[in-house]
């Protein structure tokens, strides 16, 4: 039987949300971890591109872009009802405004910015999820979904650019969000430790519950 091949990066939030959606509509598909600086020749041949995620369905279509992959799998099976609720203007303002901010912020010398206002930028995406979060834990509402799994990853990353200073933000919706969703057994899942891809390795699935998770995060 052939599978989908995700080509993914462990650290990348738009490989996580892809593994995310991946994993909650329980589609199986082969996980090749890439090696940024050494890309595989079979990724590069089906996205020129170069960036992950890149799903490569078994019928040879390419999906390229992680918020397509994840609503690719939830279209087909959604048993955790992902798809509900789903707020894609809040994650558009994700995927633009605060990752502006977020890569300014953290990456300031890379991009020569100044960190400080594009911290104090950024934070006020965070004052918006608060506003979402306001009388239930997750965006989704009592359970995590789609808009959840598109957001954290890009929260954590902010977070773990200065752990002490973000712990202080006035935020407890945000930070209680954030933790819930990292502690869940779904992220932990998503967040399995493996080595490079390379030609001739032996398949490794991302449902694959004998997988060792050597880590949480």
């Amino acid at each position: 039987m052939s599978y989908p091949v995700l080509y993914s990066f462990r650290r990348c939030p738009y490989a996580m949300r892809a593994r995310l959606a991946l994993l909650a509509s329980q589609t199986q598909c082969e996980l090749r971890e890439v090696k940024l600086a050494a890309k595989p020749a079979e990724m590069l041949a089906a996205s020129a591109k170069g960036t992950v995620p890149v799903l490569v369905q078994a019928d040879g279509g390419v999906i390229a872009e992680s918020l397509d992959i994840m609503r690719w799998a939830l279209s087909r099976f959604d048993p955790l009802h992902w798809l509900d609720n789903a707020k894609f203007a809040v994650i558009a303002v994700n995927d633009t405004d605060f990752k502006h901010h977020l890569d300014r912020y953290k990456y300031a010398t890379r991009y020569g910015s100044d960190a400080q206002f594009h911290q104090a930028e950024a934070v006020k995406f965070l004052a918006q999820l608060e506003a979402e979060l306001a009388g239930q834990p997750f965006l989704h509402g009592e359970h995590m979904g789609l808009t959840d799994a598109a957001i954290v990853p890009f929260v954590r990353q902010f977070a773990g650019a200065d752990k002490a200073w973000f712990a202080t933000l006035p935020y407890a919706g945000v930070h209680r969000w954030l933790h819930a969703f990292c502690a869940s057994g779904l992220f932990e899942q998503a967040m399995q430790r493996l080595a490079p891809w390379q030609a001739g390795d032996v398949p490794v699935f991302l449902l694959d519950k004998k997988q060792n998770l050597t880590s949480k995060a």
